[in-house]
C-alpha cells in the first residue's frame, strides 16, 4: 500500500482511511472493535464529525491512550463562533484527546476567509494557535466552494465526493489541489454505495497519488476487505478500465447520491433512499426493498408538496421531486412485474 503525505500538513498515512460516519449505527462494542482493528490493520487516518452523532464517542473509547498512534479529523457544521467553540470542545471532550489534526467546516456552503463578516476563518486561526486543532480543512459538496477554497490558499485540506463515476471537472479539482499542495481526501468514493466492487474503487484512487480515499465502514467483513488490500493492492488494469466505462455510461446522468442533507422532509419522504430506488433495486437487488415497509415509504412520495426544500439543499442540484416521481414509477411497474430486476 503507498503511502501519502497530505499536502503541506506533514500528515503521512497509508492510501486507506477509515470513515467514521456509518459507526454511528452500530452498538459500542462492535464499533470498538471495529476502530482498533482498522487501526491494527494499518489504518492510521480516521474521519468523523459532531454531526455523526455518537461517531466521536466511539473513536474516544477505542483509542483512548493510543492518540500518538493515529491521526483523527473531525467537523463542525457550525454557522457563528459560538457555534464553533461549543462544537470544538465536545469534540475534544468525545475524543478524549486534547488536540485534533484536522479540524474542518462541514458541508461548507461557502469558501470562509478572514474579515469576510462570519468570524468563522478566525477561530480556526485562534484554536490552532491554542494548540486545539493543527491543521484547518473544509468539505465541500459544491464545486465551485471547492474550487474557491483551494484557490484561497487558506486551507491545508479539501474533503469532496470522488469516485470513478466523478466528472472531468472532479479530475481537475484534485489536479489543482496536488498543484496548490492541499490535501485531498475523498468521501463517498463507493458513491453511496451504487459503487459494488472494492477492488474497482481502490484501483482508480491508486491512480491519484495526492487523494486520501477515506471508506465508510460498520461491518467486519467490510473492513477486512479494505485491509486485505494493504498488501495486494489492486491497481488499474485492462479489466478494470473497461468495467469503469460501462458502469461511468450506465451511471450517466442524475442521480441521487444518498447523502442526506435534504432530509428531513417536509411530507415525511425518505428522499436519501426513495429518489433512487431504481438504482438499487438493480445495483443492489434484494427483496427487502419490495416489503410492505417499503411500499409504504415510497406510498409517501405521492404526497410530494413540491415545496422543493429538498432541491435547494442538495448539493448536487439535482432536481429532487421529479427524481423521486421517476423513481416511484418504476418502482410501482417492479411490484406490478412489468419490470424484472
Amino acid at each position: 500500500m503507498k503511502q501519502l503525505t497530505l499536502g503541506k500538513t506533514g500528515i503521512t498515512v497509508p492510501k486507506n482511511a477509515f470513515g467514521a460516519l456509518p459507526v454511528q449505527r452500530v452498538d459500542m462494542e462492535t464499533a470498538v472493535k471495529l476502530l482498533r482493528h482498522a487501526c491494527d490493520g494499518g489504518m492510521r487516518y480516521f474521519d468523523t464529525a459532531r454531526d455523526y452523532s455518537d461517531s466521536e464517542e466511539k473513536l474516544g473509547e477505542a483509542f483512548d491512550g493510543m492518540r500518538d498512534r493515529l491521526y483523527i479529523a473531525t467537523k463542525t457544521h457550525a454557522k457563528t463562533p459560538e457555534g464553533f467553540w461549543k462544537d470544538l470542545e465536545t469534540s475534544l471532550r468525545n475524543l478524549r484527546t486534547d488536540y485534533i489534526d484536522v479540524y474542518q467546516f462541514h458541508c461548507a456552503d461557502q469558501c470562509y476567509k478572514p474579515d469576510d463578516g462570519t468570524g468563522m476563518y478566525e477561530c480556526m486561526l485562534k484554536a490552532k494557535e491554542q494548540g486545539k486543532i493543527r491543521h484547518i480543512g473544509i468539505t465541500a459538496h459544491k464545486l465551485q466552494v471547492a474550487f474557491d477554497s483551494v484557490e484561497s490558499g487558506l486551507y491545508e485540506t479539501l474533503q469532496f465526493p470522488f469516485s470513478y463515476l466523478s466528472s472531468e471537472k472532479e479530475i481537475r479539482l484534485t489536479k489543482a489541489c496536488r498543484d496548490a499542495e492541499v490535501g485531498f481526501i475523498a468521501m463517498k468514493g463507493l458513491a453511496g454505495g451504487l459503487i459494488t466492487r472494492s477492488e474497482v474503487a481502490m484501483a482508480f484512487m491508486m491512480q491519484y497519488d495526492n487523494v486520501l480515499p477515506i471508506w465508510g465502514v460498520q461491518r467486519m467483513k467490510e473492513l477486512e476487505e479494505w485491509l486485505s488490500y494493504m498488501d495486494e493492492t489492486p491497481s488499474m488494469t485492462p479489466e478494470i478500465a473497461s468495467y469503469i466505462e460501462k458502469e461511468k455510461a450506465e451511471l450517466s446522468g442524475e442521480f441521487c447520491r444518498g447523502c442526506g442533507y435534504c432530509m428531513p422532509c417536509p411530507a415525511g419522504i425518505e428522499i436519501n433512499n426513495c429518489a433512487r430506488m431504481s438504482l438499487m433495486l438493480r445495483r443492489a437487488p434484494s427483496k427487502a426493498w419490495l416489503t410492505p415497509a417499503w411500499q409504504e415509504k415510497m406510498k409517501k412520495i405521492e404526497g410530494c408538496l413540491n415545496c422543493r426544500k429538498c432541491t435547494k439543499a442538495c448539493p448536487y442540484e439535482l432536481s429532487t421531486p421529479e427524481l423521486l416521481k421517476k423513481n416511484y414509477e418504476d418502482y410501482k411497474r417492479v411490484l406490478a412485474g412489468e419490470v424484472s430486476v
